[in-house]
This record gives structure tokens, sequence and C-alpha cells, in this order.
């Protein structure tokens, strides 16, 4: 449930935003690090969003694949600890006789 609410949330503003840049046709300059250019404002929200949007399933998607990972390896070095400490064969507790 909580994966179909974010999903409804990011669509909600993919479809705002695509709305807003349909109804600003007007052109701008856009001064980045190495030039300039002159877009249209839809043109520019449109991939500005898009390039955000990758970049921040990207990020999130890295660390999510690093927890994975410590994860695994968390569950490997259990495993070694749990073998480690198994009893060869079972003892008989030592009792004296009173």
């Amino acid at each position: 449930m909580k994966y179909v609410l974010i999903f409804l949330l990011v669509l909600v503003i993919f479809i705002i935003s695509v709305t807003f840049g349909a109804h600003n046709d007007q052109v701008v300059t856009f001064n980045y690090i190495v030039a300039q250019g002159e877009y249209r404002v839809s043109t520019l929200l449109t991939v500005l969003f898009a390039m955000g949007f990758f970049l921040g399933w990207a990020i999130c998607g890295l660390f999510y694949l690093r927890t994975r990972i410590a994860l695994m390896r968390a569950e490997r070095k259990l495993k070694r600890v749990e073998r480690l400490a198994e009893p060869a064969a079972p003892v008989a507790p030592l009792v004296g006789k009173e």
C-alpha cells in the first residue's frame, strides 16, 4: 500500500509538471556550467524533472544495494559463527554421585 501511495504521488507531480510546462511556451535563457542555451520552459522543465527523478532513483538504488550487500555479508558471517558454535558430539553433563 505504501508503494502505491508513493507511485501515485510521483505520478501526480509528473502530471502537474507536464501540465505546467505545456501552458508555458515562452523561451528562456538557461545558464549552466559550461554554456548557455535558450529553451522552451516546457522542454526545460521536463528534462530537469526527468534528470532529477532518475538521479534520485540511482542514488537510492546505490544505497539499497550497499545495504543488501552488507546484510548478505552479515548473514553469511552469522551462519559461519553458528556452524562453529555447534558441538561436535553431545556431551553428557558431569553430575557428581552423592
